[in-house]
């Protein structure tokens, strides 16, 4: 059963397509998108409490991670026609920061903090975040567009 939120949001289709591309073993391939997605990133209560308050962070998350706004700079792109990089940097103590940037607007800037903890409560929370998140990208390429000009 499909999730009408996953139907009509072009962030969540762009990182199902950005996971099964990363899956070159077919590891994935018979998960729905929803269980993939839950799967990756989802966390409950319970999930939380098995993770120490203090880790190191592995490259596997760091990549999941980065993968969320990877497709957001790749719906970005669909939409604007205008390339975008994704820059992510991040301690091995689970501190960092991610930005998109197009030219010289930066389209989103997060940070990170205990980023092994990482994950959503819900998939609609991923849905929403990430959907959020492409909204805002295209508002502030908008409004500071005339500047890529100059």
């Amino acid at each position: 059963m499909v999730d009408t939120a996953l139907e009509h949001n072009a962030f969540t289709e762009e990182l199902i397509r950005q996971l099964r591309a990363a899956d070159q073993f077919g590891n994935w391939s018979k998960m729905s998108d929803e269980e993939l997605l839950r799967a990756k990133y989802v966390k409950t209560k319970e999930d939380l409490k098995k993770i120490p308050i203090i880790a190191d962070i592995d490259e596997m998350l760091i990549g999941e991670i980065k993968m969320i706004y990877k497709a957001i700079a790749l719906q970005f792109e669909r939409k604007t026609g205008v390339m975008c990089n994704v820059v992510m940097e991040m301690s091995h103590e689970g501190f960092g920061r991610c930005i998109v940037i197009a030219g010289r607007i930066v389209l989103v800037d997060k940070y990170f903090k205990d980023a092994h903890r990482f994950g959503y409560r819900t998939l609609e929370k991923l849905y929403e975040d990430g959907q959020t998140h492409l909204d805002k990208a295209l508002g502030t390429y908008q409004q500071y567009k005339p500047c890529i000009s100059r």
